[in-house]
């Protein structure tokens, strides 16, 4: 069988073992999303994380274009320290079906375009909450929030599909990636100095006192975070799903939006 012209192999395979949902299923569902998924891939290599025989097994990450990819696939060369990575980039529904039937389950986007890979056009914030803490963490995702819009920023709020919270904005391509990451770990250190109780810039999992971790690392070149409206390879098939801030308290968990009702939700919006 054929979806957008590419010809989908083991369409039956069981890719979410626990919701029985298949790699049809998984290609259907980027199918239907495709409009609200590919401005946020638009221009942006990806390091895909693959899962050919569902998420119960290893899976990997790729960040080079495979060899074998057809012509259709955009690439884009970025160099590194070790020479030159090929990666892809997805602008349209075809490549995205392709990409999806080669089992990625989950994008993962740079926060750089193809133009212009030393200078990222936006700014991450990962938080990551303590064991057992969500209401925790969307004390610290609005909290942070109130902090940004006081400096000038307009952040956005997403749920991860998996443990937390995503929060970020856009920039101007005016700093290099090793500028705005230290723009950005000043601006981290002051929010955990404003709120000691709740946040914390501790890396290391044992010195964090069971507060709400601001992970701003990925803010460096080749780093990358979850596009939104992926999916991702949990037990519950919870998608990174983008919010309104006012929807903020009424959030029970952080996979909260799956495939079984993220689109009665954007029906409703």
């Amino acid at each position: 069988m054929k979806i957008e012209e590419v010809e989908i192999s083991n369409p039956e395979k069981i890719i979410y073992p626990g919701k029985e949902i298949t790699k049809l299923d998984m290609i259907r569902y980027y199918q239907r999303i495709s409009e609200e998924i590919l401005p946020f891939l638009k221009d942006r290599p990806l390091t895909l994380q693959r899962f050919p025989d569902g998420i119960d097994t290893e899976g990997f990450y790729q960040k080079n274009a495979g060899d074998y990819f057809p012509d259709y696939i955009e690439r884009v060369s970025i160099k590194t320290g070790d020479g030159t990575n090929t990666q892809v980039i997805c602008n349209n529904k075809k490549s995205l079906i392709y990409l999806a039937n080669q089992g990625t389950v989950s994008f993962h986007i740079w926060l750089a375009k193809k133009d212009v890979l030393n200078k990222p056009d936006k700014v991450v914030f990962d938080l990551d909450p303590p064991k057992d803490s969500f209401e925790k963490v969307k004390t610290a995702a609005e909290r942070i929030g109130d902090f940004l819009r006081k400096e000038g920023e307009e952040p956005r709020l997403m749920t991860t599909g998996k443990s937390g919270f995503h929060i970020w904005y856009e920039k101007r391509r005016d700093k290099t990636f090793d500028e705005r990451r230290e723009e950005v770990k000043e601006l981290t250190q002051r929010m955990a100095e404003k709120h000691p109780d709740l946040l914390t810039t501790a890396t290391r999992k044992n010195k964090r006192e069971n507060k709400v971790f601001v992970d701003y690392l990925r803010n460096a070149y080749g780093q990358t975070s979850i596009c939104p409206y992926s999916l991702r390879p949990t037990p519950s098939c919870g998608i990174a799903t983008p919010l309104d801030w006012d929807e903020l308290p009424g959030i029970e968990s952080p996979d909260q939006y799956t495939i079984d009702n993220i689109f009665r939700r954007l029906g409703q919006k």
